[in-house]
């Protein structure tokens, strides 16, 4: 079949390569003028399946009011406070109950050790080097975030994932770089998880896409997808083209262009933030990559640079940077490796995500057998794009998926969406 996916990001590049991978004629449509511009470019570096949780977790909504008014904050807030972006807050923390946390996690962790076992297949067979880092602490500043993080220690029990809970002495001596002077309760770390660099994969990834025979049509943005029996027309300004099939992989301009289809998305648009500067201090630098449960951001060495990425901004749709998020980053960046860089320093970026309220990804078909979604990654989707690349591509060739996709297609919302 001959396949359109419209967005170059990680995730669209990852289903367009697996996708010629089965034997289609595969086209990628992307608005940008290369790959991972947008949402891929400032996603969290870390991969694997025990680092990345879901947003809405128990104590989510009393740690956001907590720190709403203070400087630094995971989430921030712009003066710009509309009803869609209320309505998903509420929905959002009614995905917080504990029940309901561990159940998105079962999903989240079930596709990000799939996507994992992709990436490490995919590395290995093809000599890829994306900068790649192993190990995650996860750092814990109060007892009180420690204890939170009890439902998330007994799943990774329950599931055989090997980790160890540090108290301070062990986490300094397991990486030595940690600061003296910022005081925490305890640190969880994660051997098998791992970090990289997003954007140089998808790179890399699209050059081994283009040996397979995938096109890439840049600076191409699709207006409007028309369903017909038998085939799909894209019109990108004044032109339209035919496809057999398309894949939605637009991330935040994914909801606009299924809501003419009859598919309508609970996702909202959400401004995700990182920072990369120059290490000064090598010595001084970190061997693992570190993640601040309490401001939900990552730090990762990737080559001659550190990387923090993390913090969300809502109700706001343009690319200024909201003092808040880079100031949070800079205190990230402060607190625990205060002498490896000069933060104040970074490079700061922000970009548009669609983020889901409970977190976990939408792929598969819609209610239109030719169109499918692979959509709602949120800030997590270098660590689920490989398996979600793969999984549709199986779910549009007519193979049974490796992993069980139960909850992970637009079934899930049943009444909601359609």
């Amino acid at each position: 079949m001959r396949i359109a996916v419209i967005g170059g990001g990680v995730v669209g590049v990852c289903t367009a390569y697996f996708l010629a991978d089965a034997g289609h004629e595969v086209a990628v449509v992307e608005r940008f003028g290369n790959v991972a511009q947008e949402a891929s470019f400032g996603n969290l570096d870390l991969m694997g399946p025990s680092a990345i949780q879901p947003w809405a977790m128990p104590g989510t909504a009393r740690r956001v009011m907590r720190q709403l008014f203070r400087p630094e904050s995971p989430m921030a807030f712009s003066a710009k406070f509309e009803p869609a972006m209320w309505a998903w807050l509420r929905r959002m923390r009614a995905e917080s109950a504990l029940s309901r946390f561990l159940h998105n996690q079962q999903r989240l962790h079930s596709l990000a050790s799939y996507s994992r076992d992709m990436m490490a297949e995919l590395s290995l067979s093809r000599g890829l080097d994306f900068q790649q880092t192993q190990g995650v602490l996860m750092m814990f500043r109060s007892t009180i975030e420690a204890a939170q993080a009890s439902p998330l220690i007994d799943a990774l029990s329950e599931r055989g994932v090997p980790f160890e809970l540090l108290d301070r002495d062990a986490a300094r001596k397991l990486e030595p770089a940690l600061s003296e002077e910022t005081p925490f309760d305890s640190a969880l770390h994660l051997p098998d998880d791992s970090a990289g660099n997003c954007p140089l994969f998808v790179r890399q990834l699209k050059k081994l896409a283009q040996e397979k025979g995938v096109e890439f049509r840049f600076n191409s943005a699709v207006d409007a997808i028309r369903a017909e029996p038998g085939n799909v027309r894209l019109r990108i300004g004044a032109d339209e083209f035919s496809v057999d099939a398309v894949v939605v992989a637009a991330g935040a301009g994914s909801a606009r262009l299924l809501k003419p289809l009859g598919v309508h998305l609970p996702t909202y648009p959400v401004k995700v933030y990182s920072a990369s500067v120059a290490i000064q201090e090598y010595e001084l630098a970190p061997q693992l990559s570190l993640f601040d449960e309490r401001y939900r951001v990552a730090l990762t060495r990737l080559g001659q640079r550190l990387r923090l990425s993390g913090c969300a901004e809502l109700g706001s749709s343009n690319i200024k940077l909201h003092q808040k998020a880079t100031t949070t980053l800079v205190k990230v960046g402060d607190d625990w490796l205060p002498n490896a860089a000069n933060y104040r320093t970074a490079t700061f970026w922000c970009g548009p995500t669609a983020m889901l309220p409970e977190g976990v990804p939408l792929l598969g078909a819609t209610r239109h057998g030719n169109v499918f979604i692979n959509v709602g990654h949120g800030a997590g989707a270098w660590s689920l794009a490989a398996g979600s690349g793969k999984l549709v591509a199986d779910l549009v060739s007519g193979r049974h998926p490796a992993i069980d996709t139960d909850g992970l297609s637009l079934q899930r919302y049943a009444e909601r969406v359609r």
